[in-house]
């Protein structure tokens, strides 16, 4: 759930969009999508010279007009030039949840055109700060090999370490968080359903063979639900990963207009002029 930046402050006429006037905020784990993770996702893509196309399926009774049609799954799906890595953003009937939040982006990536199947994947809710998930996809389009891991997961580490992250006293190889324990990033257990084409994944001596992925999230209190969660399949190359944590751990401020009920008071704001 989202609420505006300033709830008693008067609508900003200069502001194109006509609502509440922007802010600089941090941190920027604790400072939602802004209400556009689709736009400003999108927008990079189609900077990146992604091609999109819309997927609509819905259901329309014999006796319905069409503007009754029911539209039960609405999907938008980016391609890369090379169509070897895409993107997709849609918010289903049924959902796949992470941390109790709908997905709102799946990026896959694949060895070869030719292959039918994504060699991983990785999933984005809702309120994941847009500009670590932008870092992570432009990294991905910048990648000659999206599919071949170019370094150790020490790097993700590395990277969220470099902006003050704690690393875990129990795990330190394989866990941090930030200096609040309200967001963390941890190299565990792949969540059901995340998909990944290392065959391990379908064995049933899974536990055995130490496969896991990287996972991230952000709990506003103990036991609160998640405000937003990541999780990447055991085969999204490392230094992706570590692209978006060294984003989403930034001490950079970001641009809002709005935030999550959840930290809005935890967060420094400074007004944009």
């Amino acid at each position: 759930m989202e609420a505006p930046l300033y709830p008693d402050f008067p609508p900003d006429s200069s502001n194109p969009y006509g609502g509440p006037p922007a802010f600089w905020v941090g941190p920027r784990h604790l400072a939602g999508d802004d209400g556009r993770l689709y736009d400003v996702v999108a927008d990079t893509l189609a900077g990146l010279g992604w091609t999109s196309l819309t997927i609509i399926r819905g259901r329309l009774e014999p006796d319905d007009a069409p503007e009754d049609r029911q539209v039960l799954r609405s999907t938008v799906l980016h391609i890369s030039p090379d169509a070897l890595r895409w993107a997709q953003w849609g918010l289903a009937d049924e959902p796949f949840h992470l941390g109790g939040q709908p997905v709102a982006w799946q990026v896959s990536a694949r060895a070869e055109a030719s292959s039918p199947l994504a060699q991983w994947s990785a999933y984005f809710t809702r309120d994941v700060p847009g500009e670590a998930v932008v870092d992570f996809l432009v990294a991905l389009d910048a990648s000659d090999r999206p599919a071949v891991p170019l370094a150790g997961p020490e790097l993700v580490l590395d990277a969220v370490a470099a902006h003050g992250w704690l690393r875990d006293i129990d795990q330190p190889q394989a866990a941090a968080t930030d200096t609040t324990f309200t967001s963390h990033v941890s190299l565990g257990e792949v969540p059901p359903l995340v998909q990944d084409a290392d065959p391990r994944i379908m064995s049933a001596e899974d536990d055995a063979t130490g496969l896991s992925g990287w996972q991230a999230w952000a709990e506003p209190a103990l036991g609160a639900p998640c405000l937003w969660a990541a999780s990447f399949a055991a085969c999204v190359p490392h230094d992706l990963v570590a692209a978006f944590a060294a984003s989403l751990s930034s001490t950079a401020p970001v641009l809002r207009r709005v935030l999550p009920e959840a930290t809005r008071e935890r967060l420094l704001r400074a007004p944009a002029v």
